[in-house]
């Protein structure tokens, strides 16, 4: 189960301002605590307020390769921007993300070739948007497997995202979720792999630790092999690391918990 780790992101308040006021520190200790709690990649997003989107990125990068070497999602809808910062990363990055439109993927598929980059696929395009339901959305998916092949993209290196909306307001997404990714497991061999946002499943609901782990528990059942959360929420790792126990992944000891933490998937 490959973690993601989701807190540096110009969303958040505090790395806005350390953008903003070049705060080094802030993001170098977010980069360190989140790989040492068991991340295997850091998202880097630099949010929309940075005034240059080129320069923040660039700086966030080299900040962050400063103290850990763990690898990078870079995460922007600016395919440009994406690039510039794929030469500056140090170990192979993960690419944040690219719709099913073709002109999309004729743009990020050979860039993550080229730079030997992973790429989050969405099972989502600019006219169907968010589909309704699992066989839509396997159908967009089978589109990203196609185009995989196609361009040289190795289908362990493409993920695709089912794509999950609050509860509160899309209460049926969460199962089309799970079905999406069990479909998708079938869908070519090697099959290619599967990760969520996992915190958009419970935005403003009540009591959103238990959601996201609950979640998290399920979609790992269904075979997920990744997601984008909070990676300091101890009570969701420890979540993670019991399912890859129950799921006949892992070896049972009793430091499971401090196993998993220790571990790069």
């Amino acid at each position: 189960m490959e973690i993601i780790g989701e807190r540096i992101n110009g969303m958040f308040k505090d790395i806005k301002e350390a953008i903003i006021n070049q705060d080094k520190k802030v993001i170098q200790d977010w980069a360190v605590k989140q790989t040492e709690n068991g991340a295997s990649w850091l998202d880097v997003n630099t949010g929309a307020s940075a005034a240059d989107q080129f320069a923040a990125m660039k700086w966030l990068i080299n900040s962050i390769q400063e103290v850990v070497d763990t690898p990078l999602c870079l995460d922007s809808t600016n395919y440009d921007l994406i690039e510039e910062g794929l030469k500056l990363c140090k170990r192979p990055a993960m690419i944040n993300s690219c719709h099913a439109d073709r002109y999309k993927i004729e743009r990020v598929f050979p860039m993550a070739v080229q730079y030997n980059a992973k790429v989050i696929g969405l099972a989502m395009s600019e006219t169907s948007g968010i589909p309704k339901n699992a066989d839509a959305r396997v159908a967009l998916a089978m589109e990203l497997v196609a185009a995989a092949d196609e361009f040289g993209l190795p289908l362990e290196d493409l993920y695709i995202d089912p794509l999950i909306l609050p509860v509160n307001v899309a209460q049926d997404h969460p199962v089309e979720a799970m079905e999406t990714i069990r479909q998708i497991k079938l869908l070519s061999d090697p099959p290619a792999k599967t990760v969520v946002g996992l915190s958009n499943v419970s935005q403003k609901c009540f009591n959103r630790p238990l959601i996201n782990r609950t979640m998290l528990a399920m979609l790992m059942a269904c075979g997920l092999d990744a997601a984008i959360v909070d990676a300091n929420d101890n009570e969701l790792m420890d979540t993670a690391a019991a399912a890859r126990i129950l799921l006949n992944k892992e070896i049972y000891c009793d430091s499971y918990a401090d196993l998993f933490k220790s571990r790069k998937y």
